[in-house]
């Protein structure tokens, strides 16, 4: 929103939220039914195929997004280190906005504008007018609307917004006030316009100006450099007819500077260029890949979790992951990407973050969770696995956290394995589990006397019995094997260690294996405690369920815009978390296998480092009988 919002800063569609594509059923309806039904002349395509070209330009405008938010989270090229906040990805939320209402006012032209409908599929003199017209009269004007938006009184009421986005995404280059929309509408409909009235006009010349137009957009706004520098020496005129994203990056940076659209010959010729516009072009060029310090390695979940990654959809990205209906409706495409991952089965840079020195990244393997329960798969997980470790190994990398199932002891022993394989690595391989014990002992209410331990004996599991026997809490186990696996680990109390006879407690330490029997069963108000890597699913609306092992983050961590699976926004999991605070304090020890950290240690050093834990939504303090 600009800093004082002027008339028309809203789209007239806000009030529908979710349901603002309903505003272009109507033309929608009616173009179909009309190129179903009529014969001849009168099955106008051109008037079909504006739905087409919708569909096209937001496939176009996704396809930049995922290009450079994974650009952008390996290092190359990229232009300003800042980082992206949640702010800033809410407020580009409705990206598609500008399309809707593009989509409109060509359905409108199509039916009322002279020479709007029945287009040929293609006219080479139309394509010239276009891009003659663009070059002159729409650039020229484009040149001086934006210096007179940069005046105060029209800067703050309508431009600031746009501006509020110092580190820029493709999306950001359409994310402006409605009023501002209207105005760009009308400079590029003049060779569009004129293409219908001198009946010039193709569906091939407005195809290829409007991929044209989203194509410089989305790639002036990339926060990384892709156009390589033997383009200019090759052509060097061409400099002044085609910008780069380091010279537009420039304008959101320095405000007063390069405010050309896509052809800087107006800046040059006003003397608008900024001054370290090659310079800035030349190290952006130069940069190569960042090496991490830490490296979190997790894997895809679900199917749908492609769309839920950073590199998907932003605003799906931007919340906890939960089952949105609407995904079912592309299982083409999700089963393309499955196809995709299958094929080419390499593991992937997902996002980076920094932290005080520290340069972080995460990396996704190509393997969803279902297959980590597949025997069979277990060989070409732990390939890709152990794959990614060496190539950290070789980048540099101080620290490896293993995420979601990537630590199961049946895969690999809770990543001792690589460890075994690999003597000489340098790099420490951390399954933080002291913390996630740590995170778990500190969420159960004070004052608790007896919890239930149910789920498959983990190293977290086994800990975590210890650590509350210790403290003098009984820890009760519903089944006999779980009982004499416990007791068998470790000396306890009979009085400490108990195997329940009902399901009574109201502290449920739950992990893997938890039946949907046993979760009906528990008593009203239990509050369900994950000690597990997965959550469990909600089964009951009168229980408590914490999320599983996670803290807040500093607000010094920078870069955060997505949320970790289904963790609330700037909430990471502990066994991220636990990597982070390895390479801070510098410990030289592995914290995998069957080994554990000091869990008092880890503890206050995470505390110190920031993190917080998280607060529960049982204000009450609960008692066991």
């Amino acid at each position: 929103m600009a800093s004082t919002p002027g008339i028309l800063t809203d789209w007239p569609w806000n009030p529908l939220g979710s349901f603002k594509y309903v505003v272009l059923a109507p033309w929608v309806v009616h173009s179909t039914y009309s190129f179903m039904v009529n014969q001849g002349p009168d099955r106008d395509l051109s008037y079909f195929l504006i739905l087409i070209l919708m569909l096209w330009r937001m496939l176009h405008n996704q396809l930049w997004i995922s290009l450079s938010r994974y650009r952008t989270a390996k290092g190359k090229g990229r232009i300003v280190d800042k980082g992206l906040e949640f702010e800033q990805v809410d407020r580009e939320r409705n990206w598609d906005d500008q399309i809707i209402f593009n989509g409109i006012l060509f359905y409108l032209g199509s039916r009322h504008l002279p020479g709007g409908n029945n287009l040929p599929i293609w006219k080479a003199d139309g394509l010239v007018i276009t891009f003659l017209l663009h070059a002159g009269p729409v650039e020229f004007l484009y040149y001086w609307f934006h210096r007179a938006l940069h005046h105060h009184f029209l800067y703050s009421r309508y431009h600031s917004h746009h501006h509020s986005s110092i580190v820029t995404e493709p999306i950001s280059s359409v994310i402006h006030p409605f009023a501002e929309h209207i105005a760009y509408f009308i400079l590029f409909a003049i060779p569009q316009v004129t293409m219908a009235l001198t009946g010039t006009g193709s569906v091939a010349s407005y195809l290829i100006y409007l991929t044209y137009i989203d194509l410089m957009n989305n790639m002036g706004h990339c926060n990384f450099e892709l156009i390589p520098n033997w383009i200019f020496s090759t052509f060097p005129p061409l400099k002044y007819f085609m910008y780069t994203p380091s010279f537009h990056s420039l304008h959101h940076t320095q405000f007063r500077t390069n405010y050309s659209l896509f052809m800087p010959i107006y800046d040059y010729i006003y003397g608008t260029t900024d001054k370290s516009t090659d310079s800035l072009y030349e190290s952006s060029l130069k940069r190569e890949e960042e090496s991490p310090d830490v490296l979190h390695l997790t894997h895809l979940t679900t199917p749908e979790s492609i769309y839920q990654l950073p590199v998907g959809f932003a605003s799906l990205a931007s919340k906890p992951h939960t089952s949105t209906w609407y995904l079912w409706l592309m299982w083409p495409v999700t089963l393309w990407s499955m196809l995709l991952t299958w094929i080419y089965g390499r593991t992937f840079v997902v996002e980076r973050q920094r932290f005080e020195k520290l340069k972080l990244q995460t990396w996704a393997i190509p393997k969803y969770s279902l297959q980590y329960f597949l025997e069979w798969q277990n060989e070409a997980i732990n390939g890709l696995i152990e794959g990614a470790i060496l190539e950290a190994e070789e980048k540099g990398v101080k620290v490896l956290t293993l995420g979601l199932l990537n630590q199961s002891e049946e895969l690999n022993r809770y990543g001792g394995l690589y460890v075994h394989r690999n003597p000489q690595l340098k790099i420490k391989v951390v399954d933080g589990s002291s913390l996630a014990v740590a995170v778990i002992l500190n969420s159960i209410p004070k004052g608790t006397t007896k919890v239930l331990l149910r789920g498959n004996l983990t190293k977290v599991a086994y800990a975590l019995a210890f650590s509350l026997c210790q403290k003098g809490i009984q820890v009760a186990t519903l089944h006999q094997s779980d009982y004499l696996k416990l007791t068998k680990s470790f000396s306890a109390t009979e009085s400490m260690l108990v195997l329940a006879k009902s399901y009574a407690a109201k502290i449920w330490l739950v992990g893997d294996g938890l039946s949907k029997e046993e979760q009906l069963n528990a008593p009203k108000g239990t509050i369900f405690v994950p000690f597990s890597q997965l959550p469990p699913k909600k089964l009951r609306k009168d229980c408590y369920y914490h999320c599983t092992p996670a803290m807040k983050t500093p607000t010094s961590l920078e870069n955060i815009y997505s949320c970790e699976n289904w963790l609330p926004r700037r909430v990471m999991s502990v066994w991220r978390i636990a990597g982070i605070v390895h390479a801070l304090e510098g410990w030289n020890e592995h914290e995998c296998g069957y080994t554990m950290s000091d869990i008092r240690k880890v503890w206050q050093a995470t505390l110190r480092h920031g993190f917080q834990p998280l607060t529960t939504t049982v204000t009450t303090q609960t008692k066991n009988d």
